[in-house]
C-alpha cells in the first residue's frame, strides 16, 4: 500500500528533489557540484542529514527561470485566471434513484478498480505482460489470480501475502479507499465549506500518521511541527507533485453533481496541504470530471471538463491534451501506453509516481476504454505505472456514468459490499453505507 514510507533523508530522495525543481523550471544547475558530493555521503550520520536538509530549505527557495515554457501557481485565484474555455454541459437532469445508483457506482467503482490494481502494485510492465501472456489471460479482462500452474507461480513470484482474487473476502485496507472515505469525513464534520487546516485537523485526529505515505507523510510530520498549509506542502518536501492529491478528490466531484468548478474548489482545499502545482491539478481535474459525469457520459468532454478547472500553461493539461490528440488521430491502445512509457521510465521512482504520468494512464484507461466498465479499469490497470490508484480513478469515474446496476457481479461481488480502512475507529465499512452518508452530505449541500 505505501511507498517510500520513511522520512529520514537519503540518496533518492535528494535525486528526487532534483528532478522536481529541473521540472518545475528553478534555477538548479548552478548547484550541480554541490548535488553531486551531497548524494555521496553517509546520510547515517546525524550531520549529513542535516546538510541535506539545507539542501532542501535552498532548492525551495530557487526562483523560476525566465523564458520557463509554463506557468504554474498553486494559489487557487491565481490558477482561475490560467483557465482555459470552460466546458458547457447540459443542465442536470437526474432523479433520486438516478443519482442514488451513480453514487453507488462511483463508490463500488473505485473499489473494484483499486483491488484490480493492488496485487501488481509495483509490478513493471514487462513482469505483468509476461505473466498474462503466461496465464492465458491476455488482455486483462478478470481480477488477478494465483490459479496458474506452479512454474508461473513461482517465476512471476505470485505469492499470498498480496491481495489476489482467492484470498479476498472484502476490499482491503488501501490508502486510496482510506482518503475517499476520509474526505467523507471531513465534509460531515465542517461541511463544505471546510478549510485546509480542517483537512489537518482531520488527518492528524483520524488517520495515523503510518497510513500516510510520501508527500502526504511529510505534509503530516509538517503539521506537528507547527508548519500548517499551505507551508506544510513545500517544507522540505520533495514530493510535491506525486500522485497523492489525486487519489484523494473523487469524494469532492461526487457531492457536487454538476458543479466541476465547485468540486475542483474543494479538492484545492484539500490538496495543497501536501502538494503544489501540478500535484493540486490532478486533484482538481478529477474532482472536476466526476462532477461532471452527472450531466454528460460522453468521455471526451468529461475530460475537457476537468482541464478547464486546471491552468492551460500546466505541464498537467498538455500531457492530457497530448493523449486525446492521439486518441483523436486513432492511435492504439497498446501504441499510447508505450509512448507514455518512452516519456516516463516506471523504473525511476520520480516518474513512477508522478501525478502526470499517472494522470495520462487515467486519460488512456478512460478514452480507449469507451465508458466500459471492464475494459477502463483493465485498460487502466495493464498500462501498469501506479496500478491501484490509476484502477481506482478509472472505476469511480466510469462506475459513475454507468452506475452499480451496470457494474458486471464478476467485479462487485467478492467485495461483499465491505471495505477496510486504517482509519481510527472505522476498521471496516459497508459501502452501502457510505452511498448512504454521501446521499445524505449531497442533501445537506444542496439545501
Amino acid at each position: 500500500m505505501c511507498k517510500y514510507p520513511y522520512l529520514w533523508l537519503n540518496r533518492e530522495a535528494l535525486e528526487i528533489e532534483w528532478r522536481q525543481c529541473k521540472d518545475e523550471g528553478r534555477e538548479i544547475a548552478p548547484y550541480a557540484e554541490e548535488f553531486k558530493r551531497l548524494v555521496t555521503l553517509d546520510f547515517e550520520r546525524p550531520e549529513n542529514q542535516i546538510k541535506a536538509q539545507e539542501f532542501l530549505d535552498m532548492t525551495i527557495n530557487l526562483p523560476i527561470l525566465k523564458g520557463f515554457a509554463y506557468q504554474e501557481p498553486s494559489n487557487l485565484e491565481k490558477i482561475r485566471t490560467l483557465r482555459g474555455e470552460a466546458v458547457s454541459l447540459s443542465p442536470l437532469k437526474i432523479t433520486d434513484v438516478e443519482l442514488e445508483d451513480k453514487i453507488n457506482g462511483a463508490w463500488l467503482g473505485r473499489t473494484c478498480g483499486c483491488l484490480l490494481g493492488k496485487p501488481v502494485e509495483g509490478w513493471r510492465r514487462k513482469r505483468m505482460h509476461d505473466f498474462l501472456r503466461d496465464a492465458v489471460r491476455s488482455p486483462l479482462s478478470n481480477y488477478f489470480s494465483t490459479i496458474v500452474p506452479d512454474d508461473i507461480r513461482k517465476k512471476y513470484e505470485v505469492t499470498k501475502d498480496r491481495p489476489f482474487i482467492e484470498f479476498v473476502e472484502c476490499m482491503p485496507e488501501d490508502d486510496d479507499m482510506n482518503y475517499t472515505i476520509a474526505a467523507l469525513g471531513i465534509i460531515q464534520k465542517y461541511g463544505r465549506d471546510f478549510t485546509p487546516e480542517d483537512v489537518a485537523d482531520f488527518w492528524m485526529n483520524n488517520l495515523p500518521i503510518l497510513r500516510t505515505c510520501t508527500a502526504e507523510r511529510v505534509a503530516y510530520r509538517n503539521f506537528c511541527q507547527n508548519i500548517f498549509p499551505p507551508a506544510s506542502a513545500t517544507f522540505r518536501n520533495p514530493y510535491r507533485e506525486w500522485i497523492g492529491a489525486q487519489i484523494r478528490a473523487d469524494l469532492y466531484g461526487y457531492i457536487m453533481p454538476g458543479q466541476p468548478e465547485c468540486a475542483a474548489s474543494l479538492a484545492w482545499r484539500d490538496s495543497c496541504i501536501s502538494h503544489v502545482k501540478n500535484g493540486i491539478y490532478g486533484a482538481m481535474w478529477v474532482a472536476a470530471m466526476l462532477a461532471s459525469c452527472f450531466a454528460t457520459d460522453d468521455i471526451r468532454t468529461i475530460i475537457r471538463a476537468g482541464l478547464a478547472q486546471i491552468p492551460s500553461t500546466s505541464r498537467l493539461h498538455k500531457a492530457i491534451c497530448e493523449v486525446m490528440e492521439w486518441h483523436a488521430q486513432g492511435v492504439s491502445y497498446d501504441e499510447a501506453v508505450m509512448q507514455i512509457h518512452n516519456q516516463w521510465d516506471e523504473n525511476n521512482p520520480y516518474d513512477w509516481c508522478h501525478t502526470i504520468s499517472n494522470a495520462m494512464i487515467v486519460a488512456t484507461g478512460l478514452l480507449w476504454g469507451g465508458a466500459n466498465f471492464e475494459k477502463s479499469i483493465c485498460r487502466a490497470v495493464q498500462a501498469c505505472f501506479d496500478t491501484d490508484c490509476n484502477g481506482a480513478t478509472v472505476g469511480s469515474i466510469v462506475g459513475l456514468i454507468v452506475g452499480a446496476r451496470n457494474i458486471p457481479e464478476k467485479w462487485s461481488s467478492p467485495i461483499h459490499d465491505t471495505i477496510e480502512t486504517g482509519l481510527s475507529g472505522k476498521n471496516r465499512l459497508s459501502i452501502s453505507r457510505l452511498v448512504k452518508d454521501t446521499l445524505e452530505v449531497i442533501e445537506k449541500i444542496q439545501k
